[in-house]
């Protein structure tokens, strides 16, 4: 268990786009290295499943509701994972989060997840 860290967000117009970032912080005591990464957003009722990356960024899967819009990818000099997202939508407004697991297919279920970023509120407006 431990947090990662993540930046980007804010306000955006929509039909914009922007850029998420997510990497480890000193309280998860080691690298993304050994991890595949995967985004959510928490609307009203749900946290919703976005993408994720496997460890070697070679795998990477998004959920239908998105995957037209979205990239995720992973930048291992920086330790670094990226969510971008473009024609962005007033719906698209929520909290984000990053995920951390050692198995990539468990990323699709929050239960499993142990690892989160702290969140970071993206709002589209119209």
């Amino acid at each position: 268990q431990g947090q990662l860290l993540q930046s980007g967000g804010g306000l955006v117009q929509a039909g914009g786009a922007l850029r998420l970032s997510c990497t480890a912080s000193a309280s998860f005591g080691r690298t993304l290295a050994g991890y595949s990464v995967g985004w959510y957003r928490q609307g009203p009722n749900k946290r919703e499943f976005l993408a994720a990356i496997g460890q070697s960024g070679a795998q990477t899967f998004a959920s239908n509701a998105v995957e037209e819009r979205v990239t995720i990818s992973r930048d291992k000099t920086k330790d670094t994972v990226y969510l971008d997202m473009r024609l962005l939508k007033p719906e698209d407004t929520a909290v984000y989060f990053c995920a951390a697991h050692t198995n990539l297919s468990e990323l699709r279920i929050p239960g499993f997840i142990h690892s989160w970023g702290q969140g970071t509120q993206v709002t589209v407006s119209s």
